[in-house]
């Protein structure tokens, strides 16, 4: 057995939490390779909705390891919570949750950080979750950064004060008050709590599951275009989101990887600032909006919608060499017709199949194609025979398109209401 990934190809909320849900019992361990609490993957089961942000998707199923990947920031505080949530569920933690020592720790003073770093930018801020993300990477490629594995040493404190004060003196500098005082006391308690968790050599252990033959499926977080590299650069996260990123992220070698299983809405959306190609800013938007439940799982924050955009999908398979497609809300396109697709960007007067090197300071036409809706409720459906046959349509002129076979097909939020098929 191998490794497997998978991850969003747009602009993050693609619905990879679900999908890692479904796929789990097929797997032994489910590790996150980067990100942090700025991420929110909603599974739905059983009358149950629930919203993880750092802890990986296979936690609520039995007799399948879960392990934060040294490529993720960790908040303590976060962290606490989301596992006091879990254990009032009566989910089990302490037997099948692993944390990486070297993942890094988010300070009180890198969510002050970025705080400070929004309100200084005024209009031009790229919308952060002010998680404390960004500040928490920067440390990182700085050779700065808090790791967890730093807090098992009886230097610990030492070197959280060389930080503290590092920040602080970069506060100075900015208008912006704050008291650190109950921030830190939550966050220390946070830290005894975390000394109690499964803390290990995250990339010795995954290595060692691999050569036994154990099956490993990376999760990422956020989405393609969000990537630090290769999304819309500067409104993009801290981190790697694409399959690259899982062996950094996970310290696994990129001949391990087997599979890569892309994630896409059967439409767009994106939460924050920066640019939005096919955005719907008439009635079919809202619409769009309101069918979808598009409100951010982390900030709450409503999500701008609209219509599927091929060059960005193409470009996000390819530089992630995703094998095969998972397509989220097809349901939520039911009763829109006709369907639109952009297929080309129109730059002055030339047309571009391709996602060009920067789309944020460029006027940009979307170039539709129009396709036959579907009006038929899909939730209730058992099977991929069901579905209508413009929805059928509409999946084969994709596939066609991007070169890739779709495996899935969701048409609701619940574990059950996931369509396969055979390809």
């Amino acid at each position: 057995m191998g490794l497997d990934v998978l991850l969003g190809l747009q602009w993050g909320d693609e619905g990879k939490g679900k999908i890692v849900d479904v796929l789990t019992p097929k797997y032994d361990i489910i590790a996150r390779f980067q990100g942090g609490p700025n991420a929110g993957h909603t599974l739905e089961f059983n009358g149950i909705k629930h919203v993880l942000h750092t802890i990986p998707s296979g936690i609520f199923r039995e007799n399948v390891l879960n392990v934060v990947g040294n490529g993720v920031v960790i908040d303590p505080i976060i962290f606490k919570n989301e596992i006091d949530a879990l254990t009032k569920m009566d989910v089990v933690i302490n037997d099948k949750l692993f944390i990486s020592k070297k993942a890094h720790l988010i300070l009180p003073t890198h969510r002050l950080l970025d705080a400070a770093s929004e309100k200084a930018k005024g209009k031009e801020k790229i919308g952060s979750t002010l998680k404390g993300i960004g500040p928490t990477y920067m440390d990182k490629t700085g050779r700065n950064g808090l790791r967890v594995g730093d807090i098992l040493s009886s230097k610990f404190k030492e070197k959280y004060e060389k930080l503290k004060n590092k920040h602080i003196k970069l506060l100075e500098f900015q208008d912006f008050e704050y008291d650190l005082t109950e921030m830190e006391a939550e966050w220390f308690k946070s830290i005894e709590f975390l000394k109690t968790l499964n803390i290990i050599d995250s990339e010795h252990f995954l290595n060692a599951q691999l050569k036994e033959g154990l099956s490993i499926l990376a999760e990422g977080a956020q989405g393609t275009l969000l990537d630090v590299d290769f999304g819309t650069y500067p409104y993009v996260t801290s981190s790697n989101t694409t399959s690259s990123g899982t062996s950094t992220g996970l310290g696994i070698a990129p001949n391990k990887i087997e599979k890569v299983n892309g994630i896409f809405k059967a439409y767009v959306t994106r939460v924050g600032n920066g640019p939005f190609p096919t955005e719907l800013t008439d009635k079919v938007g809202e619409d769009m909006q309101k069918a979808g439940h598009e409100f951010g799982a982390t900030t709450g924050r409503p999500r701008q919608c609209g219509w599927l955009d091929l060059p960005a999908l193409k470009y996000a398979i390819m530089i992630n060499g995703v094998t095969e497609l998972s397509m989220m809300k097809a349901d939520v396109l039911s009763g829109f017709d006709p369907i639109k697709v952009c297929t080309h960007y129109k730059i002055g007067d030339e047309l571009y199949d391709y996602f060009p090197f920067d789309i944020c300071d460029e006027e940009i036409e979307p170039v539709y194609i129009e396709l036959k809706g579907w009006t038929e409720d899909l939730t209730q459906l058992d099977s991929i025979d069901q579905i209508p046959s413009t929805l059928n349509d509409f999946i084969e002129f994709l596939e066609h398109e991007v070169e890739t076979p779709i495996t899935i097909v969701s048409v609701g939020p619940n574990r059950t209401q996931t369509l396969l098929r055979n390809k």
